[in-house]
């Protein structure tokens, strides 16, 4: 199943729709609904369904990325995501989630090719790019270039 078939499942589910409902909708096979519902807590009744929901929401909480209940533990932040896969990937699709400030970024100009860059976060950055690094630091004039 597709990211957004999972997600779309476990809206469905939530509305209180069936699992042969939810296949016809999707167009994927009953089995494979099943089975992500008893994976994520969303078997049973409606209701059940939406207070079973509700009670791994308010106790855990649910990865925003992949909707697994979270591990939290005892001491410490919450988490808010399951794992580091799931937070890369939920930052990497809603960058619009990120609040950047406009003092952080920073004007430099590259000192190997001379092209004027931007960063952010980082005013200390010298080069524009890894190639114009490795040519700063490890070519020179005794390699004949």
């Amino acid at each position: 199943m597709t990211p957004l078939q999972k997600e779309a499942v476990y809206k469905l589910r939530l509305q209180g729709l069936g699992y042969k409902a939810i296949a016809r909708e999707l167009l994927i096979s009953v089995d494979a609904v099943k089975s992500y519902c008893k994976r994520h807590h969303l078997i049973g009744p409606p209701e059940a369904v939406q207070k079973n929901a509700q009670v791994i929401e308010d106790r855990h909480g649910l990865c925003p990325q992949c909707k697994q209940p979270i591990r939290q533990k005892k001491r410490g932040r919450n988490k808010r995501f399951c794992s580091d896969a799931c937070r890369y990937d939920w930052w990497k699709a809603h960058p619009e989630a990120c609040q950047k400030k406009d003092s952080a970024v920073y004007q430099y100009t590259c000192q190997y090719c001379g092209k004027v860059c931007t960063t952010y976060g980082n005013k200390n950055r010298k080069y524009c790019s890894h190639d114009c690094y490795i040519k700063a630091r490890f070519w020179g004039e005794e390699d004949g270039i």
